[in-house]
């Protein structure tokens, strides 16, 4: 296992057919590489108590999508499909354990984009205008 430094922590959601990212301020938190075959990462993000209530309603869902900037913020941000595995109080803070794979969040996104307007009926020439829209 590898593990790094979690520079910053982005939630995506999906809000009215775009995807919103909600910041997530950190006091500290590492990202270890499984090298397990399957991509399987571990976030652990130190976060402000404030953020609880958040993070239990996120534990709900099964999956989520997480963007992580490792080591440095001058590099790319990795966006991982994820769950929460744990969260526990740590004084006034908590720390939230994800367990999740990274993708490629470009492909996704428009892959997810063009099934939508598919779906809504768009073909042809119409259909890569919206798609052009959207992005």
């Amino acid at each position: 296992m590898k593990t790094f430094y979690l520079k910053s922590l982005r939630i995506l959601e999906d809000e009215a057919d775009s995807l919103m990212e909600k910041e997530i301020e950190l006091f500290d938190g590492l990202i270890i590489n499984r090298e397990d075959g399957e991509h399987g990462w571990v976030v652990e993000a130190y976060v402000d108590k404030e953020y609880e209530a958040y993070f239990t309603e996120l534990k709900e869902r099964s999956k989520i999508m997480i963007q992580v900037k490792i080591t440095s913020e001058e590099n790319d941000p990795a966006t991982l499909i994820a769950s929460i595995i744990g969260m526990n109080q740590l004084g006034k803070e908590i720390n939230v354990l994800f367990q999740g794979k990274i993708v490629d969040e470009r492909k996704e996104y428009i892959e997810k984009k063009l099934k939508e307007l598919i779906e809504r009926g768009f073909q042809g020439e119409e259909l890569l205008e919206k798609l052009k829209e959207s992005m």
